[in-house]
């Protein structure tokens, strides 16, 4: 087993939602299996007033988020993994003197031997960014001249590409590109990863990976909950910036990509960067009226209980228009899939959480057989899910028993659940280490999230400020609106893996 070098992690915005709730659980599974260096300890930064002990029972020995992890025969190692867990006060700002702050890093590298090695992780909001790197710098805590410095940002990375092009540039002031992880938690998940895998390690599937043999692309991201408690957020963002530029287009470059030279971080980066420069982009307001679809989820009665609209979830505005679905048809300008239709959608209040991509092959030409119902048989297709139950299916036809050459279609199918044996990492887990390992594979590139935001902003202008922009309601507990399907050409509907919970009022606009 490879470790990792000794190194300290230090999460700005410790005391939020996302360090018990996500990091700590991720770093105890890491600790217990041995991932982690020798000398490894966290540093909490914030702006509450916490100490040692107390932020230690916050996010380890009380924390509820930790107990979920834990086995019986686990419990001995929290207290071994508490202690590798310390706290400053940052005071009132993030804006403030770093001084004291850098003497306890310094104290603790001391101390705890982590060799000048330092992951900075930023769990605050997009703002704060840019205060953090430039106070950083000003304590000498970002140079390389002594051990090795990365920066770990969240999403969302801009508002849109003007404002991503602006951050870029404020953090390269102060870091290198190489030092700059930004983390999107969809790409450590195992599927997403094994996706490059599937097509580049697999001969029965990349020579038919382009437009002779495909007939289009369907990715769907499916979450059965609403807004929750983010609708303040949500209003300001909607699906398109929430999902679809970041999450979505993130699983598009890695089907689209060519094959890279090797599997170095940077290879499969630059194809992924050159898979969404080739993006065919959609300025013209008449082609993303026809190829796109905006809607926003309306109450509805599900299994028996009273499930609120969109415009009624707390910190939404009553008149609000913002997407909590969105469909987009578009192209990939190159080669591999010139004329071939990607279909992208992400929603709220779905009747099933999931997230899945479907190759729809092409029809042999000559078809001679017929399905159970009497039809030509079906196409094939490779369905790899992405959330719950991570796996693979293929759909391909086979003889009914009994007379005649009656088709009918049947799974070929593999889940990760069956290799009980293995220990499937978590999304955050992945990452995290990724980063101490200094592997930036499942990261972020400034040019890409750059390339990202080319493609979805005429989108998103179009939507706010263009004449007959049209958001469709839909109840909550169906698969969208009612046209949805008329975004796909010829006889295709979206593949729906469930079944609608809710009463369905019909075709409704809402704008």
């Amino acid at each position: 087993m490879n470790k990792t070098s000794n190194q300290m992690l230090i999460i700005f915005g410790a005391s939020g939602d996302l360090t018990a709730r996500k990091l700590i659980p991720a770093l105890f599974n890491l600790y217990k299996d041995d991932h982690l260096p020798e000398k490894f300890v966290v540093l909490g930064v914030s702006r509450s007033d916490l100490t040692d002990v107390s932020f230690r029972k916050k996010v380890v020995t009380e924390s509820s988020y930790l107990e979920e992890e834990l086995g019986k025969e686990e419990k001995e190692y929290v207290d071994k993994f508490a202690d590798k867990i310390f706290y400053e006060d940052l005071g009132k700002s993030y804006d403030t003197d770093y001084t004291n702050l850098a003497h306890r890093i310094s104290d603790l590298n001391t101390k705890y031997g982590t060799e000048n090695n330092y992951i900075y992780y930023l769990s605050t909001p997009p703002n704060i960014y840019e205060t953090v790197a430039k106070n950083l710098h000003e304590q000498s805590l970002t140079a390389e001249t002594n051990g090795w410095k990365r920066f770990i940002v969240e999403k969302p990375f801009g508002y849109d590409l003007e404002s991503a092009r602006e951050l870029n540039n404020a953090l390269h002031q102060y870091f290198k590109e190489n030092q700059i992880y930004r983390i999107d938690h969809y790409l450590g998940k195992e599927t997403v990863q094994n996706l490059l895998v599937t097509r580049f390690a697999n001969s029965i599937f990349e020579p038919l990976w382009n437009r002779n043999y495909i007939h289009h692309i369907e990715i769907t991201n499916a979450e059965s909950v609403g807004v929750e408690k983010r609708g303040g957020y949500y209003d300001k963002s909607g699906a398109l910036r929430d999902m679809f530029q970041n999450h979505l287009l993130q699983i598009v470059s890695l089907v689209a990509m060519e094959p890279p030279i090797g599997d170095e971080a940077e290879e499969i980066r630059n194809e992924k960067v050159k898979a969404l420069k080739s993006l065919r982009i959609m300025k013209d307001h008449k082609i993303i009226h026809d190829h796109t679809i905006r809607g926003q989820y309306l109450a509805a009665e599900i299994n028996g209980e009273k499930v609120k609209g969109y415009r009624e979830e707390e910190g939404v505005d009553p008149d609000s228009t913002t997407e909590t679905y969105a469909a987009i048809k578009f192209f990939v300008d190159n080669w591999r899939w010139k004329d071939v239709p990607f279909y992208v959608r992400t929603a709220k209040r779905m009747p099933t959480k999931v997230t899945e991509i479907v190759i729809h092959f092409k029809s042999t030409h000559h078809q001679i057989f017929t399905d159970s119902a009497g039809i030509t048989n079906k196409d094939n297709q490779l369905i790899i899910r992405i959330q719950p139950d991570e796996g693979i299916l293929i759909k391909f036809g086979v003889k009914v028993p009994g007379q005649g050459f009656k088709v009918e279609r049947t799974n070929l199918d593999f889940y990760y659940s069956s290799l009980s044996d293995t220990n499937l990492m978590t999304a955050y887990e992945r990452l995290l280490l990724d980063a101490m390992q200094g592997d930036a594979t499942l990261y972020a590139r400034a040019d890409e999230v750059e390339a990202a935001w080319e493609f979805v902003d005429p989108i998103l202008d179009y939507w706010q400020n263009g004449e007959n922009v049209v958001t469709y309601g839909y109840s909550a507990g169906v698969w969208g609106p009612k046209n949805a399907d008329e975004l796909i050409d010829g006889l295709y509907m979206w593949r729906n893996p469930g079944e609608h919970l809710a009463d369905d009022p019909g075709f409704c606009v809402i704008k």
